[in-house]
């Protein structure tokens, strides 16, 4: 099935791929994007000029120069310019994606196509889940396309409910006074592959007012748009979400389970030429992994609350004073943008015990950090890249979940996988101190790491030559990427 590398090059199929303008969607494309290019395809890879530039800035100026076969494309956001260090405002960027990024697109698929071009003929487009538009490129092309949601099958299927949910009248809430009346405890119980699911497990969305809020109406739109695609990419594998999945079978076209995508890399790529190009907007601080060295096994815990989520000053203080508190040695990654519009700052105390036993840094390797011997916990905001990295780790989790998928994501992580403790994101340090702890030692934090080690066995088989994920992969290949209609 794989194409030679000496195959003639307009023999070759031709894959353009368009994630989503966030670190975890660029980081979960470019891995597939790998995958593929070694199963021989053309690959064309678009990003943002703004990420583009952002990559160039963290990883050096001939970071994406490529392969001839794996090159990067840019088409721009349409939004005033921005810090290069700090993630862009998501509702106007949902907003932008809606109105502004077909038309180029489409005009770089023509360029691609055009009589003066190098490359290939583009044959298929591999687009994120939350990139809609591409659907009407891929129709004015005539060539299939594949979206890949680089979350979980869970909240991929609490975004299919957005709309009935919305259409049964329960959602949008009627008035703040919904968020603390109980409603959101309603159990939903129409969902398939989903027990025991409360309004408030779903993805965020569920819990917004204003029926015009732009995010709230972009997933709609998202999640509405999927079941056009040729197939649908999941970065979960099956053995970890098999009930959501046989749902999701029965409601979209093609799905397969693709991940997690490291193991598959690792498997087929020892030597690949492209692992040099890097995932990362900011720039990673490895010195951490030294000062991991000098901790004992399973001792850390690491703390890290993504690439987007935003922390108030207060909740800096108390998550910090309760990690402190909780005598465990700790890592924490503080982005220069995780405190919306202020300054760091932390009490003297903090400082000091800081410099006893924590490390601060500003962004790191986190798949090394999760794989090392001395990580014990880890203290996630529940986005889906952190959740599958902690997996195939063997990690349990803190989760304390703050928009978007990651309430659907903590609630599967803490009630149906059983590695991880959910806390509430406005927790003061006593909580913060007592769940830490919970989480590092005594008897649940024992039967948590068992079970993270089962979970992390059961990766390490779909991911296998034989494997569930690496069957998929070969099929997605075979049935919609080669597939002559």
């Amino acid at each position: 099935m794989d194409y030679s590398k000496n195959t003639v090059k307009a023999d070759k199929p031709h894959v353009v791929c368009i994630p989503s303008p966030a670190q975890s969607h660029i980081k979960g494309m470019l891995k597939l994007s790998k995958l593929l290019h070694h199963k021989g395809f053309h690959i064309t890879f678009v990003n943002t000029e703004f990420n583009h530039q952002r990559f160039l800035n963290s990883r050096g100026p001939n970071s994406l120069d490529g392969l001839s076969d794996f090159q990067f494309e840019t088409i721009p956001d349409s939004l005033p310019p921005s810090d290069l260090n700090a993630t862009q405002d998501l509702p106007s960027l949902c907003n932008s994606i809606m109105k502004n990024f077909l038309a180029p697109f489409s005009d770089l698929l023509v360029k691609l196509n055009g009589a003066t071009s190098k490359n290939p003929p583009v044959t298929c487009i591999i687009s994120d889940g939350f990139m809609p538009f591409t659907v009407t490129a891929a129709e004015e092309l005539g060539i299939p396309i594949v979206m890949f949601f680089t979350i979980s099958a869970c909240s991929l299927m609490g975004f299919t409910q957005l709309a009935p949910l919305k259409d049964k009248g329960i959602i949008p809430l009627k008035d703040e006074s919904y968020l603390t009346n109980g409603y959101l405890d309603q159990v939903i119980d129409w969902i398939p592959g989903m027990r025991d699911i409360r309004l408030r497990d779903l993805p965020s969305y569920v819990q917004i007012i204003d029926p015009n809020n732009l995010s709230f109406k972009f997933a709609i739109e998202a999640a509405k748009t999927a079941p056009k695609a040729s197939g649908i990419v999941i970065h979960t594998f099956d053995a970890l979400e098999k009930e959501v999945l046989d749902g999701l079978s029965t409601m979209l076209p093609n799905v397969y389970a693709i991940g997690p995508l490291q193991p598959l890399l690792i498997n087929h790529t020892p030597n690949d030429p492209l692992n040099s190009i890097g995932y990362n907007l900011w720039k990673e601080e490895t010195e951490c992994l030294n000062w991991l060295n000098s901790k004992p096994p399973n001792s850390v815990i690491y703390v890290n609350f993504g690439s987007i989520t935003v922390l108030t000053q207060q909740q800096l203080v108390e998550f910090g004073c309760g990690l402190v508190n909780s005598k465990h040695p700790f890592l924490w990654i503080i982005r220069s943008d995780l405190v919306v519009g202020e300054t760091t700052n932390f009490p003297h105390e903090f400082e000091v015990a800081t410099k006893e036993r924590g490390l601060i840094a500003n962004w790191c390797p986190q798949e090394e950090v999760l794989n090392h011997p001395s990580v014990g916990g880890f203290l996630t905001h529940s986005g889906w890249n952190s959740t599958i990295e902690s997996v195939c780790a063997g990690v349990p989790m803190l989760c304390c979940p703050f928009v978007a998928d990651q309430q659907t994501n903590s609630k599967f992580t803490c009630n149906e996988w059983g590695i991880g403790i959910n806390i509430n994101n406005d927790a003061k340090r006593d909580e913060v101190e007592k769940f830490v702890r919970e989480l590092m030692e005594g008897d649940k934090s024992k039967k948590m790491k068992k079970k993270a080690m089962e979970w992390k066995k059961l990766a390490e088989d779909a991911t296998a030559p034989l494997g569930s994920s690496s069957v998929n992969l070969n099929n997605l290949v075979s049935e919609v990427l080669l597939s002559k209609g």
